[in-house]
């Protein structure tokens, strides 16, 4: 399972993106219409968050059919044209496959709430509940139905998780990869794909809310080789992310390490949390620079001797902004945005680079609608991006550690944008 380690991938949030319909939601063809744009980016492949029908309990992650497009995004029809163009013009698609859990009015949960026995056992049922937090908040366990039961759900109680121990769930999982390789896709996301391993016998875990109990368990290592083999392993070149939760380096070493035959890759976020306040998400704080660079060192370093692949990002669906959380946007913005991309660009990994992260796009805290839109740095920006692009693809394959690029001094001010703006590519 070899990649080109070259490759710069390019990640579109779709609900987000270019709307064509005016109906202020993003959609496929929006992607179609601006797919001469990347190209010109120089970038490879484009992620492209979920866009299956769902009930977007959890913007699109919360999936009720995984092989349909959700109307809000287009038809079947819009995504093979859209793969098609992308070929044509050198792109090619990664697409974000949610296989540790499903949304609830899935019909396989569906059935199984009508006492389908079969498709009971595609989930993790339980008489009682064990003490672990769910990540939204809460006990991880609700009652399934009338039963008397409980089923897990570690994020939202309308995602379900699925119970890889059944052979039968891996078998139309497999299909799921299957049915979008088949479509011309050359690379998948696995969202949250450590942590579906859990034990056959599930105990309380009173440490860290329960995340050692079912996080990168051993098992998880034989169910991807199980995915690899059955599915994407025999394609040349085809490349594969798995997003780690709370993960380790020794771990993610063995993710991808390539004689493994499990994944290219893996992004994990611990140096994304190095503003969190006692180590707790929602809470504000100036960054700890000297942490953000020994992780970044410590990670490149010891995947690099271990033979693993880090995928590199510092913003993406989930993550604010990093030109608000690491520069001084007032003053820096554009050298911030390009150091930001250096310390990619420059480091041995694949870069995932965010829409609107190649024009310096910040968050916003204010903002006023008006129809016309402008971005007054987007040109300079996007060109030492670009350029930082093109000129780091020879030094990622070898290069043993990450280069040590001084931050900009954050003085925690955030910019709001005048009205004037121009929201991303409209």
């Amino acid at each position: 399972m070899t990649i080109d380690k070259r490759k710069v991938v390019y990640q579109i949030y779709p609900k987000s993106y270019k709307d064509t319909t005016g109906n202020g939601v993003g959609d496929l063809r929006g992607i179609i219409e601006k797919l001469p744009y990347l190209k010109e980016l120089g970038i490879d492949m484009i992620w492209l968050n979920p866009f299956y029908p769902s009930p977007q309990r959890d913007n699109g992650y919360d999936i009720s059919d995984y092989t349909a497009v959700n109307p809000d995004f287009g038809t079947m029809a819009d995504f093979e044209e859209m793969v098609t163009v992308g070929k044509e013009l050198g792109i090619e698609f990664m697409l974000d496959m949610v296989l540790n859990h499903c949304s609830t009015d899935h019909e396989w949960f569906q059935k199984a709430l009508a006492g389908d026995k079969y498709y009971q056992d595609f989930f993790i049922l339980r008489d009682q509940p064990t003490d672990w937090v769910s990540k939204f908040g809460g006990n991880a366990w609700a009652p399934f139905g009338d039963t008397g039961k409980y089923y897990l759900h570690l994020f939202d109680v309308t995602q379900a998780d699925l119970n890889w121990r059944n052979p039968h769930i891996r078998e139309e999982l497999f299909k799921v990869v299957n049915f979008w390789k088949d479509k011309g896709v050359k690379g998948f996301r696995f969202d949250v794909i450590n942590l579906i391993g859990k034990d056959e016998v599930l105990e309380d875990c009173p440490i860290n809310d329960g995340k050692p109990a079912y996080t990168d368990r051993p098992i998880t290592h034989d169910y991807l080789k199980m995915m690899n083999n059955a599915t994407f392993g025999s394609e040349k070149g085809f490349m594969t992310v798995g997003e780690m939760s709370a993960t380790t380096i020794e771990n993610c070493i063995l993710y991808t390490a390539p004689e493994r035959k499990e994944l290219s890759m893996a992004f994990n976020f611990h140096h994304l949390k190095v503003d969190y306040k006692d180590g707790q998400k929602w809470t504000i704080m100036d960054f700890d620079f000297e942490e953000l660079k020994h992780l970044f060192h410590t990670w490149g370093e010891e995947m690099s001797v271990g033979n693993g692949w880090n995928a590199l990002f510092y913003n993406n669906h989930d993550q604010p902004r990093a030109l608000n959380r690491f520069v001084d946007v007032e003053n820096f913005r554009k050298e911030g945005a390009t150091m930001l991309a250096a310390s990619i660009h420059l480091s041995r990994g694949t870069p995932y680079i965010y829409m609107g992260e190649e024009i310096g796009m910040i968050d916003l805290t204010t903002i006023a609608w008006t129809t016309t839109w402008t971005w007054s740095l987007s040109m300079p920006t996007r060109c030492s991006w670009t350029k930082v692009t093109r000129l780091s693809r020879p030094s990622r394959l070898s290069r043993p550690s990450p280069v040590t690029i001084p931050a900009p001094r954050c003085n925690g001010t955030l910019l709001t944008m005048q009205a004037s703006q121009q929201a991303l590519l409209g």
